[in-house]
């Protein structure tokens, strides 16, 4: 008789009757410890111990000829040499489907919203996944809006696209994602928060996602306090989630608030597993890992994934060695400066350092002039401030600094929008058009 027709039962008594592999942790050190007598391969799940609260799980980074190198996806407290590991046999699961949305998860894909188990309504998927081969891909030539004015004209993103935003720290990147967040006429946001302070993660989902745009989103958490290991796993268990919705024919918006803290995460676990360091204390494995959680997101034969990515430049320097490396494989970037955020310019956004790489294939030519006259008279404004601000500048020398200075407050207005503010693409686009009109430039 087959397993089909014994049924349920069966099978559970063949999985119980299946061999345990035991070994013991030979070595603990830092962030990672070493397992003897185990076999097991990358990325597989140990068990460590059971302790009251239940095993200790830990992730396999690295293995050698007598022992695996694991790093604890969890507290490192208690962990000693002796303690018994428990092969799994495989990899983390991350759950999946319509169920999720609403709900609030940490970065191993577990409920952390006191909104009760998961249950039979998600299923569950291997973290691991492949990208898209490049010529399944469809091609980007759909408008994302996202509810921000100089994002939806002046840096128009396409439905799977992937983009950064660029800044150093308290410029308002988080923000700006809220806004997205609340605004994007996407079907589902998947939201990943990671190397936050625990504090602003409530006034996140309170205050800037609010309950309407909880309602249509999964959020995956990992503060700043929690191992490497979970911080980075956030990162792979929002893409896995993202990619699940994809799959189904959704069109999606997946947001990590930041890529910058997952490198992070992956060097101290590169650095714990062995490997050298290399650019700036990076070992080489920190852009190999970027490359492909980057890579996992954008379109697919059925739907697509559109991922915002926010990156925290360090000292302000947009070509340190992570931006650096994020700028080369993104479709485009979004450059926010200290400067604007000081002077209260909210949202921050230099829309002359900010691309999009695909906004010619998803706007139209008269969308184009309308963005492009703009971009001119800012530049043309950009130029002659120093000149401005010394009164050395002479109306009628330059048309289109004449009409930055006549028009100033009427561009402000168009740039600076209200956190609380939403608008539709077609009104942005109305919007600018009307600025551009009494500019009388073109």
């Amino acid at each position: 008789m087959t397993t089909a027709v014994l049924g349920a039962d069966f099978e559970a008594a063949v999985r119980a009757a299946a061999p345990q592999y035991r070994g013991e942790v030979s070595r603990v050190v830092g962030l990672s410890l070493d397992v003897a007598g185990l076999p097991g391969a990358v990325g597989d799940v140990i068990e460590l111990g059971d302790g009251r609260q239940g095993p200790t799980l830990a992730e396999v980074v690295a293995a050698h000829a007598s022992m695996l190198r694991c790093m604890p996806l969890g507290a490192v407290e208690g962990l000693h040499v002796g303690m018994t590991a428990t092969a799994t046999g495989t990899a983390l699961l991350v759950p999946t489907g319509p169920a999720l949305l609403g709900r609030v998860l940490d970065g191993l894909g577990r409920p952390m919203d006191g909104k009760g188990a998961l249950g039979a309504a998600c299923g569950r998927v291997p973290l691991s996944h492949e990208a898209p081969a490049p010529l399944d891909r469809q091609r980007v030539d759909r408008p994302m809006s996202l509810g921000v004015r100089a994002l939806d004209t002046l840096t128009t993103v396409g439905r799977g696209q992937r983009i950064g935003l660029f800044a150093g720290s308290g410029v308002g990147k988080s923000s700006l994602m809220s806004m997205i967040a609340r605004g994007t006429d996407a079907h589902v946001n998947v939201i990943a928060l990671i190397g936050e302070r625990g504090r602003e993660v409530r006034e996140f989902l309170e205050d800037d996602l609010g309950p309407d745009g909880l309602a249509r989103s999964v959020v995956v958490i990992a503060t700043a306090e929690q191992p490497a290991m979970v911080r980075l796993r956030a990162a792979s268990v929002a893409t896995r989630i993202a990619e699940s919705f994809r799959d189904e024919g959704h069109d999606v918006v997946l947001m990590m608030d930041s890529l910058t803290r997952v490198a992070m995460a992956q060097r101290e676990i590169g650095l714990s597993a062995g490997e050298p360091p290399a650019t700036r204390g990076y070992p080489p494995s920190t852009f190999s890992v970027l490359a492909q959680l980057l890579e996992r997101a954008g379109t697919s034969a059925h739907g697509s994934i559109t991922g915002i990515y926010s990156v925290l430049v360090d000292g302000d320097d947009h070509n340190e060695p992570i931006a650096d490396a994020a700028r080369s494989i993104l479709d485009g970037h979004v450059v926010l400066t200290r400067a604007l955020a000081n002077a209260g310019h909210f949202p921050s956004i230099d829309v002359l350092a900010s691309i999009s790489r695909v906004a010619s294939q998803v706007t139209t030519a008269p969308q184009r002039h309308l963005a492009m006259t703009l971009r001119r008279v800012v530049a043309a404004r950009r130029r002659a401030q120093d000149l401005i601000d010394v009164g050395a500048y002479q109306p009628g020398s330059d048309r289109l600094v004449d009409a930055a200075v006549t028009h100033a407050d009427a561009i402000d207005e168009f740039l600076r929008q209200e956190i609380s503010a939403q608008t539709t693409a077609e009104e942005s686009w109305t919007h600018l058009a009307t600025v551009v009109a009494r500019l009388e430039v073109q």
